[in-house]
């Protein structure tokens, strides 16, 4: 699952290699990043909880996939999020920075607009982030492996 991560890492997250992925390598290596994730998880569909994962993967791999390679985020949600000066600087149609894998665009523009970054925390919670419903699905999913897991038995020492 690590290595189906890394092209995100490397596209996104990394200061000193994000200014260097061109737009559309960016969304290549989000593509990838995601196929690589949903095959993880259909070859562990096995572990309890690891279908809603893998719905939550395949609704944000569809989103991503018809709006162009990154996840589309609506404008009226980017207004939550940012201050008006900050969301009038940036460009709709465009990433909103080399750090994001979301682009800007307004909500009639968005193919599957519901699987979009859409939604956003309460505005009592301090961290502003927008999310998607395949984003909940991920987060469900993944909470239900960690609580049904099996329990780790220590293995016996092979004393003398």
């Amino acid at each position: 699952m690590v290595l189906g991560f890394l092209p995100q890492f490397a596209a996104f997250y990394l200061p000193f290699t994000r200014s260097l992925f061109p737009d559309e390598i960016a969304a290549a290596s989000l593509v990838c990043s995601q196929l690589a994730l949903l095959v993880f998880a259909l070859l562990n569909i096995h572990l309890p909880g690891m279908w809603l994962l893998t719905i939550g993967l395949c609704c944000n791999l569809a989103v991503i996939l018809a709006n162009g390679g990154f996840m589309p985020l609506p404008v009226e949600t980017a207004a939550k999020l940012v201050p008006s000066s900050t969301l009038n600087s940036l460009t709709i149609g465009e990433r909103i920075s080399s750090a994001s894998k979301d682009i800007l665009l307004p909500e009639a523009r968005i193919l599957l607009p519901w699987f979009s970054d859409r939604f956003v925390p309460p505005s009592f919670m301090p961290y502003r982030f927008a999310f998607s419903l395949g984003d909940v699905w991920v987060a469900i999913g993944a909470f239900w492996i960690l609580v049904h897991r099996p329990p780790v038995t220590p293995h016996a020492s092979g004393g003398s």
